[in-house]
């Protein structure tokens, strides 16, 4: 059964995630934008999260993952801690040329 979307009506969840990574990272790659934006809509995990959130934590994800050696590091038998502190001023200079003002610290993105 579809529904007709009414003028007005709020977006919707591609496009209010798509909305939060353009407000928290607005340099980013169009290519890294649309991987993050299906990052944060696969994760059932992130389902529940409001947009900016799961936004935010599939940025991290993404960044982390994929433009640092966090999983060569976790392949070398390091624990996610260690792996974590160990890429973590790669991952922030990375999120910096994408534009976002808020590093990621030694604590645990929730998630």
């Amino acid at each position: 059964m579809s529904r007709r979307r009414e003028a007005g009506a709020a977006p919707d969840r591609r496009a209010a995630v798509r909305a939060a990574l353009a407000r928290l990272a607005p340099r980013v790659p169009d290519f890294e934008g649309e991987a993050i934006v299906d990052r944060a809509l696969a994760s059932t995990g992130l389902r529940g999260a409001a947009p900016e959130a799961a936004a935010w934590l599939a940025l991290v994800s993404y960044a982390r993952h994929v433009l640092t050696e966090y999983d060569a590091l976790l392949e070398e038998g390091y624990d996610r801690d260690s792996a974590r502190h160990f890429v973590r001023d790669d991952l922030n200079a990375v999120l910096a040329e994408w534009g976002v003002r808020r590093p990621v610290g030694e604590e645990p993105e929730e998630g």
